[in-house]
């Protein structure tokens, strides 16, 4: 395999590597230095590559593993999970706007108080958009284990989302 046909294959989910990345490690120069690791260690493995059914996945579970290899050691011990790859665009009034990001504060606040499984799955499935086989194949789950577990999330975040709505209870 030469490098156009590398850059042809793995380039284009560079970005959801990266933002898988920035979402188990928190930190952008971690997430950048993780998808530079992840990448270095496909174009080692380059001839590989094409054995794969699906490359993509496979990759996102190896930066699943790099990141929470990160996250066990030493210099990591200070990271966290967040969601802060959302790009507002609305044309609201400013009091709409305000309210809107009050509200994606709030459920960035709840995710981080999921299981981590759980964080992984709404990030793979809600944001990133992965079929369930998909991320079966990143989280070495059964897929009736993910489609569970993202029920339970969902129901949680929604629960406590609904009780801090009508009380404003934390």
């Amino acid at each position: 395999m030469n490098q156009t046909e590398f850059l042809e294959k793995v380039l284009p989910f560079k970005d959801k590597v990266f933002r898988l990345a920035k979402r188990l490690l928190v930190s952008i120069d971690e997430a950048e230095d993780a998808t530079q690791e992840l990448y270095f260690k496909l174009w080692k493995n380059k001839a590989k590559i094409a054995t794969y059914d699906n490359v993509e996945a496979y990759a996102m579970m190896m930066t699943k593993n790099y990141c929470l290899d990160q996250l066990k050691s030493k210099r990591a011990g200070n990271l966290t999970l967040v969601h802060s790859n959302y790009k507002d665009e609305s044309n609201g009034s400013l009091q709409e706007n305000i309210e809107f990001k009050d509200s994606a504060n709030i459920i960035q606040k709840m995710m981080n108080d999921l299981p981590k499984k759980q964080r992984m799955i709404i990030q793979l499935r809600d944001i990133e958009n992965y079929e369930f086989h998909e991320i079966s194949k990143i989280l070495d789950m059964e897929p009736t284990a993910i489609r569970v577990a993202l029920s339970r999330a969902r129901k949680t975040l929604r629960e406590k989302f609904t009780k801090k709505q009508n009380y404003g209870i934390s």
